[in-house]
């Protein structure tokens, strides 16, 4: 990635792929095939202040950023959080950090989802990760959007739901023999700690999705195999199902649509659905998009 580091004319693009624990960035250079890569904590700035969101950027993104690089001068921002309301302020905040930029561009995770798994079709799109999210994209905006509602009041599918509804399912004895000893010799909590960590503690959304792991290796268990379609189903149902486009296939994309991707196609079945496009990621295919033109 040696032009990289070439000052000159060339383009520097900033991308980013904003979620509730992280943030994945990409620094696309206009003569180079490759993208430099960095990762940083998750930028909601719903959750975050001007300073928190800032200091973010300056400690963590720039000291990832090579010293020699030409001034950034387009910078596009994807994130949970990022509503019409919000999408100005963080435009400045990343405007007081990347000053030389021309262009700089903050829209919805869920945006960044579409375009990612959609590209210029119609389609259904999906986010399946901490949190959920989708709507009904027509290849160039989101025509249609099921209010997420966050963990409590929404959020069917995600991460964080799974952990909630594995660990009801444990605690109410709704789960296959041993589990809740099994569970809290693995992780040395009991059930005090667990309520403690849930009630008391900051980012429950991501502890309760941080047991997903723990979840994945149980799987052979048919309890737990059905507790994860289930998520999915209700997912489908209260989300997708308003559309009322069964005749697009479902496309999804995060660290919960991609490892629970059989699931996932189960689920879909079960309700009419067909699954299209599964990404881990949505930067890959945004980072095509740009140096694509």
């Amino acid at each position: 990635m040696s032009n990289l580091n070439k000052m000159g004319n060339e383009k520097y693009t900033l991308i980013a792929d904003s979620g509730s624990t992280k943030t994945d960035w990409a620094l696309v250079n206009s003569s180079e095939k490759q993208a430099l890569r960095a990762s940083t904590q998750g930028l909601n700035p719903i959750h975050l202040t001007d300073e928190a969101f800032v200091r973010v950027l300056r400690e963590e993104l720039c000291q990832q950023l090579p010293s020699q690089t030409g001034p950034i001068n387009a910078v596009c921002f994807y994130g949970s959080g990022v509503t019409p309301e919000q999408e100005g302020r963080v435009v400045a905040l990343l405007r007081s950090v990347f000053s030389d930029a021309g262009e700089v561009e903050a829209h919805s995770d869920m945006l960044g989802a579409a375009r990612a798994l959609c590209g210029n079709d119609e389609g259904l799109a999906c986010i399946l990760g901490t949190g959920a999210n989708s709507c009904l994209y027509d290849g160039a905006r989101i025509v249609r959007n099921t209010p997420a509602l966050g963990y409590i009041l929404g959020d069917e599918g995600s991460g964080a739901v799974l952990g909630r509804l594995f660990l009801n399912a444990v605690y109410k004895y709704n789960m296959y023999a041993g589990a809740k000893e099994e569970f809290e010799q693995h992780t040395g909590l009991s059930m005090a700690d667990v309520i403690d960590r849930v009630y008391r503690q900051p980012m429950a959304n991501r502890w309760l999705a941080s047991l997903s792991p723990y979840i994945h290796q149980h799987l052979f268990h048919p309890e737990v195999e059905q507790l994860v379609v289930a998520n999915f189903r209700s997912f489908i149902q209260r989300n997708i199902v308003p559309y009322g486009r069964a005749d697009l296939p479902l496309n999804a994309l995060g660290s919960i649509a991609w490892h629970y991707r059989e699931q996932l196609a189960v689920a879909a079945k079960e309700e009419g659905y067909a699954v299209g496009k599964i990404l881990r990621s949505p930067l890959d295919a945004l980072v095509q998009m740009e140096q694509l033109g």
